[in-house]
């Protein structure tokens, strides 16, 4: 490709709306332009690392028994109604009506049209099982998009859906898929990490995050370097205290103690001087409309994740100040366990605590030794805090370590959780109707794109791993009226497309600055510079974009050179990107 011909509108000032470095990055070399909130246009050099990402992932798809299809982005509602996900799913699902007034949504996730799909064709045990996947568009009206490609609206996704016929064939077809995405973010150049995570809305029994390591990346990653154990901070498990024997410390009188105007826990610790672990807070949720009591140490955080998963309910909020006065007969900040009126459980950081200090239910008074079982019931202690660096690894009990990353993809054992609910089945060797069992396999493949830009650029632009670059090459003479720097970049430019070679030529009349800069920018791994002195000799410059390094080499070995330099980045990229 000629440069002066590309569509490829680079811009020298950092916009002012772009948050992340990737956002940044991709507007200013002209990948993407936004049209709306959360809604972008890609432009030729974006797209073309976009369909790189989706070569590599057809490839290791195909590899792995997987068969592509592509399905309808306009849902009709009565399958989202049929697997009850249509008020669950909440106000990201774009829902319309036809000119008909039937109702429909913009597919955010298509669990509901494969199964529905798949239920109708799929009659034996002897045509399971399958693995089906497309690379299409999604929509989620997200309430906030930001950082540009990273959370945006519309995003292409590769969804894949596997159906077996026993839990043993599910396992295998999720570890493939596991297997699958270590070898798609290794050939994408990626330094990344599987991570365990929650389900969220897709449901299902467990599953797990590819998560790219960035320091911008949205979402906390805990894992323990003296074992396999990792997980999204969401999901991350807490080691519960080794039970101490409390029989020796006296249960004193239970207190009440007049507290104005005194309601958070630092308040709390030094009006009453105790420190921030001798304090219960009793948090109140909305669980599915029911009031529950959560009790957790002063100096932790309440994991609502957790909390959800372990009530199972659909929704769970912060309760609002009529239902805490409901339970406990006092406005916020004065919560306890004390004769409140909801259910309670308790974080597992509370297992060793006596006489502890607590809300009144009582506006403005708090109480002092507080005891379990003389002074209230709870229903059970669980793992309901957030992990923090002092706690232990929950397998080895080692330190845990914590870091910050992108998710770009994530695999899912949903079991029947669609099947059963809309009749996807098949009959066994017996001729007994049997569930499927599901699983299902995401990657965002605009995602993808940003976190490797947010693992790989510096000052200059964009520094990208040879398997997404754009170009391979890019070919710059640094004056295109001078014949002779013309004459030979032309030859060499189409001598490299010639053997597969992706080059690009700037052939624009401009400064070499100008040239360099922009092709820093745009983050090609390798610039061959022709200018007049060492063209006198000869001799191009190759200069590889990641290093910096510079050499000049002879015009008659410059193919084999840059051929092998490609060849050895694209193993490099590789080799040693999964943490």
């Amino acid at each position: 490709m000629r440069y002066s011909e590309m569509f490829l509108p680079t811009e020298r000032e950092v916009p002012s709306d772009a948050e992340v470095i990737s956002h940044q990055l991709m507007l200013r070399a002209g990948m993407i332009r936004k049209l709306s909130a959360g809604i972008y246009c890609y432009l030729p050099l974006g797209y073309r690392v976009i369909r790189k990402v989706e070569q590599i992932i057809r490839e290791e798809m195909n590899r792995a028994g997987a068969q592509e299809v592509f399905l309808p982005m306009v849902q009709p509602a009565e399958l989202w109604q049929e697997s009850g996900r249509w008020e669950y799913y909440g106000k990201e699902l774009q829902r319309f009506r036809d000119r008909h007034d039937r109702e429909y949504c913009l597919g955010p996730t298509h669990e509901e049209v494969i199964t529905d799909l798949v239920r109708h064709e799929l009659k034996t045990y002897r045509q399971l099982p399958k693995n089906l996947y497309q690379i299409q568009t999604k929509f989620r009206d997200e309430i906030r998009p930001r950082f540009g490609v990273m959370r945006s609206r519309e995003f292409g996704m590769k969804d894949a859906y596997s159906f077996d016929a026993d839990e043993e064939g599910a396992e295998l077809s999720y570890a493939r898929m596991f297997e699958a995405y270590k070898r798609i973010f290794s050939r994408c150049g990626l330094r990344f990490r599987p991570v365990e995570a929650d389900s969220g809305t897709i449901g299902g029994s467990f599953s797990h995050e590819f998560m790219v390591m960035a320091d911008s990346g949205e979402d906390g990653l805990v894992f323990c370097s003296e074992c396999a154990y990792a997980a999204n901070l969401e999901k991350a498990e807490v080691h519960p205290p080794e039970k101490a024997d409390m029989s020796a410390i006296e249960e004193m009188p239970l207190t009440e103690v007049h507290t104005p105007n005194i309601r958070t826990i630092e308040e709390v610790s030094a009006f009453l001087d105790v420190t921030p672990q001798d304090i219960v807070k009793t948090m109140i949720f909305n669980a599915d409309g029911q009031p529950v009591a959560v009790l957790i140490r002063g100096d932790e955080e309440v994991n609502e994740i957790k909390v959800k998963n372990y009530l199972g309910c659909n929704e769970i909020e912060l309760a609002m100040d009529d239902m805490i006065e409901e339970v406990t007969g006092a406005p916020r900040g004065f919560a306890g366990a004390v004769g409140i009126r909801a259910r309670i459980v308790a974080d597992n950081s509370l297992l060793n605590m006596k006489n502890f200090v607590m809300g009144a239910n009582r506006e403005d008074y708090h109480v002092r030794n507080v005891n379990f079982g003389r002074d209230f019931s709870i229903a059970a202690f669980a793992d309901l805090k957030i992990a923090r660096e002092t706690d232990a690894c929950p397998r080895c009990r080692k330190a845990l370590s914590f870091a910050r990353g992108i998710e770009v993809g994530h695999v899912f054992k949903l079991g029947t959780k669609y099947s059963k609910a809309m009749g996807a089945s098949f009959l066994d060797r017996n001729g007994k109707e049997q569930t499927m069992i599901m699983g299902c396999y995401g990657i965002g493949t605009g995602r993808t794109v940003a976190a490797c830009i947010e693992q790989n650029n510096d000052e200059n632009g964009i520094v990208w791993p040879m398997p997404l670059a754009p170009f391979q090459v890019i070919i710059t003479p640094v004056n295109i009226n001078d014949k002779a720097l013309a004459d030979t970049a032309e030859r060499l430019y189409d001598s490299l497309v010639a053997k597969g070679v992706e080059a690009l030529l700037d052939d624009r009349d401009e400064r070499a600055g100008v040239k360099f800069k922009d092709a820093d920018l745009i983050g090609i791994p390798i610039r061959v510079t022709i200018g007049p002195k060492k063209l006198a000799e000869g001799k191009v410059e190759i200069r590889i974009r990641d290093t910096g390094e510079v050499n000049a080499i002879l015009l008659e070995q410059v193919e084999e050179t840059l051929l092998g330099q490609i060849a050895s980045k694209m193993r490099e990229n590789v080799s040693g990107s999964h943490d």
